[in-house]
Formats: C-alpha cells, sequence, structure tokens
C-alpha cells in the first residue's frame, strides 16, 4: 500500500526552485489531513460495500442512505432523505417506488454556492455480496459497486471532514446530493439534480476515473431508447395463414427501415438490439416487439433522431397492423462547455504543480451516461465529471476495485478545488 508521498512533493518543490522550474509545493496542511483520512476513507468504503444498495432494493437503499445521512449529519450539515417517487420520470422499467435522495447543506461565510455529487445505488442483485465482500488485496480495494459509486460517496464524505476540521467555511453554500436511482437512468433524482446544478457555481460529480488513464471527463454520451410494438392478429400458420395480420412481418420492416439512422459524422449511434415475436412456431405471431438503444453528443441530436423514427414509423409494410413506437430520453449528454474546460485546467494545474502528477480531461464523450448531465441541463456553470478514484470492473460483478494509492491525491484535489472555487481563485458560474 503507497502512502500518500506529500513530503516528496515539497522535497520536489525545493529542488525545482532551485533549478528555477516553476513548481508548487502541495499544501502541507491539505496533504497531511489528506493522509490522516486516508485509512478513515477505507473504513467507510467497507461500511458502504457491506450494504446491499441494488437500484431496486428498498431495504438496501433505506439503510445506505440513512448510513450516509448519518454521516453528513455528524459533520454539521443540515441533512434531508428525499423521497423523489411521486414526480418521477417514468420509462417502462421505473419502479413504482424509488430510493431516497440524500442532501446535505453546509452554510458558510461566502457566496459560491457549490454542490457535489455522486450515487449510492448499483446494478447488483440481493445475496451477491455473500461470495464478494469488501477485500483488500495490495493497492487494490474490491468489492461491488465500490468504484461505481459507493467510492464517490466516501470521497465526498471526507473532502466535507478535511474542510470542516479546517475550519474552512469560505463558500456561500456546500451542497452534498447523493441520490439512489442512477443506474436506472435516475427517473426520480434528475429533476432536483438538473434544478440544483442551475442554483450552483460550479459542480464536482464523483463517478470513479480510469486506472489505465486519469483523467478528468468534460463530456458524457446521451442515452435514449427506442421500443416498438407491433400488435397483429393470429390464426393457423398451416391452415389458414391469409386470415392472420404477421406482427413479425411488419416489426421486421420496421427495423429493417430505421437501421440506417446512425449518423458518423455527428457521433449519434441508433442501433436495434432486443426483439420478440410469437408464441409457437405454428401460430401466425399476433404481437411483436423490438427494442433500440441510442446514444448523441448533443442534447439537441434528441430531437432530430425522434423526429426522424416517428416520421419512419409511419410507413407500413402490413396496413391491418398496429404499430406503437416509444421514444424515451433516458439520459441528456454531458456537453464540454468552455466554463469546464477552463475549470479543468485549474484542476490540472494542482495535480501536476502541487502533486507532480499527470491529470487528463476528455472533452469528447467516453464512456456511459451520468448524472453530472442533469445537472449541466441549465446552467452555464462548469460541471465537470470523474474526481473520484482510480477503478476498474464497474457492473461486472467479479472484479469491481479502486486503487488506494489514488485516495489521498483525490482527497488532496478535491479539497482544493472547493477552497479555490470558495475564495474565486477558481472560474466558476459567476
Amino acid at each position: 500500500m503507497n502512502r500518500f508521498p506529500h513530503r516528496k512533493f515539497l522535497l520536489a518543490a525545493v529542488c525545482a526552485a532551485f533549478l528555477g522550474t516553476a513548481f508548487a509545493a502541495p499544501d502541507a496542511k491539505i496533504a497531511a489531513l489528506a493522509a490522516k483520512e486516508k485509512p478513515a476513507l477505507l473504513e467507510t468504503l467497507k461500511e458502504l460495500v457491506s450494504i446491499e444498495s441494488g437500484s431496486r432494493d428498498l431495504d438496501g437503499l433505506e439503510k445506505i442512505s440513512d448510513l450516509i445521512a448519518a454521516k453528513f449529519k455528524a459533520l454539521g450539515g443540515e441533512v434531508e432523505l428525499i423521497d423523489p417517487s411521486a414526480d418521477a420520470y417514468r420509462m417502462e422499467d421505473t419502479p413504482e417506488k424509488i430510493g431516497r435522495v440524500m442532501r446535505a447543506t453546509f452554510k458558510g461565510t461566502g457566496k459560491k454556492k457549490i454542490l457535489l455529487i455522486a450515487h449510492m445505488d448499483t446494478v447488483y442483485t440481493v445475496g451477491m455480496i455473500n461470495k464478494q465482500p469488501f477485500r483488500i488485496d495490495g493497492d487494490k480495494a474490491y468489492g461491488l459497486g465500490i468504484a461505481d459509486d459507493k467510492q464517490g460517496v466516501a470521497v465526498i464524505t471526507h473532502i466535507v471532514s478535511m474542510l470542516q476540521a479546517m475550519k474552512f467555511k469560505d463558500y456561500g453554500t456546500l451542497t452534498v446530493l447523493i441520490n439512489g436511482d442512477e443506474e436506472i437512468s435516475s427517473p426520480g433524482a434528475r429533476a432536483l439534480i438538473t434544478r440544483m446544478g442551475g442554483e450552483h457555481d460550479a459542480v464536482l460529480s464523483f463517478e470513479g476515473a480510469y486506472v489505465k488513464e486519469d483523467k478528468l471527463s468534460l463530456a458524457t454520451a446521451g442515452i435514449a431508447s427506442v421500443t416498438l410494438h407491433v400488435t397483429g392478429k393470429a390464426s393457423h400458420a398451416g391452415s389458414a395463414p391469409e386470415l392472420g395480420v404477421n406482427a413479425l412481418y411488419e416489426l421486421s420492416h420496421q427495423i429493417l427501415q430505421m437501421r440506417d439512422l446512425s449518423d458518423p459524422a455527428t457521433g449519434l449511434k441508433m442501433n436495434w438490439t432486443i426483439s420478440k415475436s410469437g408464441t409457437n412456431r405454428n401460430v401466425i405471431p399476433a404481437s411483436a416487439t423490438a427494442a433500440a438503444d441510442v446514444r448523441v453528443l448533443k442534447v439537441s441530436d434528441y430531437d432530430r433522431i425522434e423526429q426522424q423514427v416517428n416520421e419512419r414509423v409511419k410507413k407500413q409494410l402490413i396496413p391491418e397492423a398496429k404499430v406503437e413506437l416509444k421514444f424515451e430520453r433516458r439520459r441528456p449528454p454531458l456537453e464540454a462547455t468552455d466554463a469546464s474546460r477552463a475549470l479543468v485546467r485549474h484542476a490540472q494545474q494542482i495535480y501536476k504543480e502541487e502533486l507532480g502528477l499527470p491529470l487528463g480531461a476528455d472533452d469528447k464523450a467516453a464512456g456511459g451516461g451520468t448524472d453530472a448531465a442533469f445537472a449541466a441541463l441549465k446552467t452555464k456553470a462548469p460541471v465537470i465529471e470523474r474526481f473520484g478514484l482510480q477503478g476498474f470492473g464497474a457492473h461486472s460483478a467479479d472484479a469491481e476495485y479502486v486503487l488506494i494509492n489514488s485516495i489521498e491525491p483525490r482527497l488532496y484535489l478535491g479539497t482544493r478545488m472547493v477552497m479555490d472555487l470558495a475564495r474565486g481563485k477558481a472560474p466558476s458560474g459567476n
């Protein structure tokens, strides 16, 4: 296990000064606190990972939200547990009851409003933890949901702990938002995240960074789905096929006429991925369904692709068939902005000049969608993703881990970013 070498950075700063090169020493107090918080963060990770919290596991989500709420209340926050079920955006797979959102608010003496976000839910089902409990192996801490996104919850918790230890209150409001429905496209939390994103001067999102290349993200893909339901009429396939209305034929026609809607020039992708029809080999199928996955890089591309599929579906092969199409905007894309680019340069400067570490930044969409995109929908303030620990194996069910030696650098970076934003030393929305 590697310790955070803040003494090495101090020595490097002295050498750089002697050589006449630009290198700022890390803040010794923040570095020391990051080192102190490291074992505590690992203990928090163990607590979080030891509670199963799949997006549809309401009992588990209640337990973990209670634990998270207690931690932020102990840190002095004004804590709320919000049930977002009533006003949820309803998709085909949205459960009736949705896991709670934990919001913790810290009031300061300054003016800047800073929002930190992560999620507590996972993709795993109840009982899987029995075969994969939390464990540490060398520089890796393993556990279901540890990279996506329980590390994000832990990192934010201990950044706030460090700020409290320094009695830092130069912000106007520091808000922490942890939701329990991210893995099912945030149907309940999306409206709250969007509203709060518009009310803050900067948003830092704590999804995990990559193991192979440590980098922040300024852009993520938007995700949508297209579902087709075709209703026909059953009949005997051998003796009276002409009396039926073949739903499979109509479904096949619809899929084929919508197979060319991807646009590589803009990054828009639409691919049919699921289909089902019929009940028996000797029965003309009376129903058929299909689903397509849609990815966009710009919010405006949603309008274009939705219009195209609605226009294409009007052209039927079998007029007697009933064709129903549903287009769901599951998650918007996060688009890179000048404000986000300016703030990410500040983060890179801290990492390079104070810690001597490289930090990349993607301004092209990479990986799946995140809640950061909802936070960016109605704001011109900077929104940056992947302030969390470096990790690997999200959704893998057998190999999910985070790198322990990324804990102290990320605690240092997150704390410095909040402090610089609060003091107006880092670019923000105002």
